[in-house]
This record gives structure tokens, C-alpha cells and sequence, in this order.
């Protein structure tokens, strides 16, 4: 029997030794295909919150290699676990519209008028976020703003594909625009919001109902960092901070197809940029083009990428891309000139940075009046951390 005892400790050290080593092990790795430019201020915090990240994917990847559960759920579990109190000047409740499941905060100070309606889709990739998630962001909104804010729990990819996630953040709206002297809210003074994945969806939605004659038209959009193509990888900003934390350039293309089939056996061609057809490329590139981002945003360093053609297999593969609702910078000068005003959020050190001033290019062109701020020293993700209590960025406050 001590035998047998000694064994097992010595089986369980082994085993806690080599879990240990495999998360270090990945740390480290990440580490080495990592970048923290001097811009960016408050590194070590940066830092820390990639290596919570970090430690987070790789203990799920080993829970769901031992059979545990799968990795995203695990890390879906561990971002959504915390679970706020009541907050004394909101009242907050979960329900749902249609099949799609919201948040509601309404602000308990009496109004003598109708308030703002604020729809607000989460960010995470399509893959990740939740209503718990982005709890603290849209109870700040609700009460700093006097605003209904509308939090929406849209199906998560690769277990629901392209496009649940766009139809149910369209249902959930389109529910609560009928339905907003329930709420108390100005049908005329709706806002779509949404941060990273969250913003494309805004975006998105915003295209759709920008021809609705049967709805009211909806006031602005807020787009936060917003990824809205995917037909090149390769602009300045995914050269710039493609190993910037929170989100590297192979990870936005890795969540991309994830949202759009569950599959990611052609990121390579993605990130390559031969995942398109030349003269299709061509025909986007009025819109999206190195070219049409400003020279200022290329002095930390671009190098124009040659133009590659793609095989007809990875094009049958990836050709929804092509489709506004999941790439709403692909949306015709007819559908865009129809848009609301606009708020559009960039951050220096993203990924996604061009996404947002090509958007921006675009609605300005088509005469829709854009509000555009842009973070110096911005990350991306940085908005979630805003009123952390030790891991806060000024950028994000």
C-alpha cells in the first residue's frame, strides 16, 4: 500500500511538473512572437493581461486534449465567471427577444422624456464574449449616458457559423424597435454599438436597416475598433502590430474563419492574401487599398505586398467573405451614402486600425458625418479593462 501511495504522489508531481512546464512553455513561445511597441503606455500591465490570456487558452487546450471539455468552453467559462452585484442605479434584467437572449439596463432616475435606446453587441472574435463579459462596460453606458442599454447574447462560433451571430444582433434590434415605448425609449434616437467582432456586427446591422422604410431610421452607429474586411491582411496596421497584444494578425484572420465555417485549414492562403481571385481583389481595391490610408499611418514601417492568385478550391472555400454582412466595408456607395452618423474608435497599436480608417474614407465619401477618435497609444481590447481596479489603461478610461 505505500508503495502504491508513493507511486501516485510521485505520478500526480510528475504530472503537475509537466502541465507547469507546458504553460510556461507556451508563455514563453507567445512571448517570442510578441511585441510591446515604447507607444504604448503602462507595458507591464499589458503584459500581465497577455499572460492571464496566455495561461488561460493553454490550460484549456490541455483540458480538452485529457477530455475534460473543450478549450473554448473553458475559456469561455473563466472570462464569464465573474458575476457583479445590483447596481443602485440601474435596473437590470435578462430577457428575451425573440429566440435571442438580452440584457436590459434601464436607469432608475425618472426622465421626463423618452431616453436613448443603445443596442450593444459584444466583442470576442465571434468566438469568445458573452453579456457577462461586457457587464461592467454597458452598466457604465446605461448610467453615464441615461441610456437603455440593450446587452445581446448572440450564438457563438464554430458551433453556430456565419451568420447566426449577424441575424440574431438584426432580430434583437429590429424586436426592440418595435417594441420601445416598452422601454421608455425614443424610437427615433436607437444606436447600434459594438466593440472589435462586436463593432463588424454593428456595422452590419446598420447596412441592413439603412433601407428598412417599415422601421425608424436609426440614429448613429458606435463602432469600437471594428474588424470589417477580410480580403487583405497584409495593410499597414496587420504588418505594424502583427504580434501586438491583445490580438495578432494571425489570430484575427484564425476568428474570421472560425465566424465563417468552424475551419481554419486555409489561414495560411488568408494571411498570404491568395485566398481571393486577383480581379476580384481588384475590383475592392477602390475601397480597400493601402492606398487610401493616410501616409502618416505608414512611417512605423509598410512594405507593399505583391498581389497572389488564388486556387478554386480555397475561393469555393472562403467566398462569403466577399459578403457585406460578414465584411461591411464590401457594402455598395448606394447602401453606405443611406448609413446614420458615425462613431468610429481606432487604436494605434491594432490590428484592426485600418479596417476602421478605410470605413471611415468610406462614409466620409459618401457624405455620412463620421466622428472618428483615435487612440495614440491604444491596443486593441483595450476599452474592456477600463474601470479594472490594477489592470486600468488611461486610453481605455
Amino acid at each position: 500500500m505505500a508503495v502504491a501511495y508513493m507511486l501516485l504522489v510521485l505520478f500526480l508531481a510528475a504530472f503537475v511538473a509537466g502541465f507547469i512546464l507546458l504553460v510556461v512553455g507556451a508563455i514563453n513561445f507567445d512571448f517570442s512572437n510578441s511585441e510591446i511597441p515604447p507607444g504604448v503606455k503602462q507595458p507591464v500591465k499589458l503584459r500581465i493581461i497577455h499572460i492571464i490570456l496566455i495561461s488561460t487558452a493553454v490550460v484549456g487546450k490541455i483540458l480538452e486534449n485529457i477530455g475534460i471539455c473543450s478549450g473554448v468552453s473553458f475559456v469561455r467559462y473563466m472570462q464569464g465567471r465573474k458575476t457583479l452585484g445590483v447596481d443602485p442605479k440601474l435596473f437590470i434584467k435578462d430577457l428575451w427577444f425573440e429566440k435571442v437572449p438580452v440584457r436590459i439596463y434601464q436607469p432608475k432616475v425618472p426622465s421626463a422624456t423618452q431616453r436613448r435606446g443603445v443596442m450593444f453587441f459584444h466583442g470576442g472574435g465571434w468566438v469568445l464574449g458573452s453579456l457577462e463579459t461586457h457587464e461592467k462596460l454597458c452598466r457604465f453606458i446605461a448610467r453615464e449616458s441615461e441610456s437603455v442599454v440593450v446587452s445581446v447574447g448572440y450564438r457563438l462560433a464554430p458551433e453556430h457559423k456565419y451568420p447566426a451571430a449577424y441575424e440574431d444582433c438584426l432580430c434583437a434590434t429590429i424586436h426592440f424597435m418595435n417594441n420601445t415605448e416598452h422601454y421608455g425609449v425614443d424610437p427615433a434616437n436607437v444606436i447600434v454599438c459594438g466593440d472589435s467582432a462586436g463593432g463588424n456586427l454593428a456595422a452590419a446591422v446598420s447596412q441592413t436597416l439603412a433601407g428598412r422604410s417599415d422601421l425608424p431610421k436609426l440614429r448613429a452607429q458606435i463602432l469600437i475598433y471594428p474588424g470589417l474586411q477580410a480580403l487583405d491582411f497584409n495593410l499597414p496596421s496587420y504588418q505594424q502590430n502583427q504580434g501586438v497584444p491583445l490580438l495578432f494578425r494571425e489570430h484575427a484572420a484564425f476568428y474570421l474563419l472560425q465566424y465563417l465555417n468552424g475551419d481554419a485549414s486555409n489561414l495560411e492562403e488568408v494571411l498570404e492574401g491568395s485566398h481571393i481571385p486577383i480581379d476580384i481583389k481588384l475590383n475592392y481595391m477602390k475601397w480597400v487599398s493601402p492606398d487610401n490610408i493616410p501616409e502618416k499611418f505608414k512611417v512605423r514601417g509598410y512594405k507593399p505586398h505583391v498581389l497572389l492568385d488564388c486556387t478554386t478550391e480555397a475561393y469555393e472555400t472562403v467566398k462569403r467573405f466577399l459578403e457585406p454582412n460578414l465584411c461591411p466595408l464590401l457594402a455598395e456607395d448606394a447602401i453606405v451614402q443611406q448609413l446614420p452618423e458615425s462613431f468610429i474608435l481606432t487604436c494605434e497599436y491594432d490590428v484592426l486600425r485600418d479596417d476602421g480608417l478605410l470605413y471611415k474614407k468610406r462614409l466620409e465619401d459618401n457624405g455620412v458625418r463620421v466622428t472618428w477618435y483615435h487612440l495614440e497609444d491604444g491596443f486593441h481590447g483595450v476599452i474592456n479593462s477600463f474601470n479594472s481596479d490594477w489592470l486600468s489603461f488611461s486610453s481605455g478610461k
